[in-house]
């Protein structure tokens, strides 16, 4: 028998998207790893401060900082621990990805200090949160975390899942993100929030992946009309005969009507089309024939 309520599985970390638009990030270090934390934290539009001497910086930070200018602020300085306080004030999370152990240690105890949240790379107990293995598309994010007991596991599976995933995931998120924008302004009540998700969800259902990411502003008008009514239009109701040139079609016509994409031959379907129709015309001439010869 299922169980009714979901099992409790102490040892996980809480995964959330946390939002640190505009907010202050520390990192301390100019390697390969530090050049990792710093996409995670400019995808997040945070205000990025990197601390780290000239010489330390790797080929992909000093692109980074130099030639993209995504940085912030460059501070051209080895971490100080005397003067740490005023280093770290003001900071809303700090990151280090730095070979010292012992100053990794001592920054980490002042973030703590100063109750702002630290990861320290590689060193799991010195560290609030973890950075998972990612998986960006458009506005999708997927996070696939060990809870920083095996990172190359965390890739793999990132790996497998990313295969998996449809082609065009992203601008179909964007697409309903933008009728979510339409129907909160044609249903702006609060108390329409339940019904507003319930017919969300019942057009995910009713257009596929590639419909949604080709959906235009004026379809979406069309499929609002059924609001009220609490009706859905799909793709073909919509689009009509177009809906036969979507690309969720493309592959199917192809199968129907293309040619084998490896010898060149016609599909099997077109061919067994074109040999029945072939077979039934040479069958009526043969009978058109008989049939004169016995008169």
């Amino acid at each position: 028998m299922a169980e009714k309520y979901p099992k409790i599985c102490p040892g996980g970390g809480l995964i959330i998207a946390w939002q640190l638009k505009g907010k202050k990030v520390l990192l301390v270090g100019g390697g390969n790893v530090a050049a990792g934390r710093l996409v995670n934290v400019k995808d997040a539009d945070a205000h990025l401060t990197v601390m780290c001497p000239h010489s330390g910086l790797g080929a992909e930070m000093k692109h980074r900082i130099f030639e993209e200018k995504v940085v912030d602020a460059y501070l051209d300085q080895t971490f100080s621990v005397e003067n740490g306080d005023a280093l770290v004030e003001g900071y809303d999370m700090i990151l280090t990805a730095i070979d010292d152990s012992d100053l990794s240690r001592s920054i980490c105890e002042l973030a703590r200090r100063h109750k702002i949240p630290v990861n320290v790379a590689d060193v799991p107990p010195e560290c609030d949160f973890y950075f998972g293995s990612l998986i960006r598309r458009g506005p999708l994010q997927v996070m696939v975390s060990t809870g920083g007991k095996g990172p190359r596991i965390a890739a793999s599976t990132r790996a497998t899942i990313e295969r998996a995933l449809p082609e065009n995931i992203g601008p179909a998120i964007e697409k309903v993100g933008q009728l979510r924008a339409m129907l909160r302004k044609r249903a702006p009540d609060q108390k329409q929030g339940p019904k507003r998700m319930r017919w969300m969800i019942d057009v995910c259902d009713a257009w596929t992946v590639d419909e949604l990411a080709t959906m235009t502003p004026h379809e979406m008008d069309q499929i609002l009309e059924g609001w009220e009514a609490g009706k859905i239009k799909n793709a073909r109701q919509v689009r009509g005969w177009a809906w036969w040139a979507a690309p969720s079609w493309q592959g199917s016509k192809k199968a129907l009507f293309g040619t084998c994409p490896v010898v060149g031959y016609p599909s099997p379907w077109s061919a067994g089309i074109g040999g029945a129709f072939a077979g039934a015309a040479a069958a009526t001439v043969f009978f058109a024939a008989t049939s004169r010869l016995r008169r």
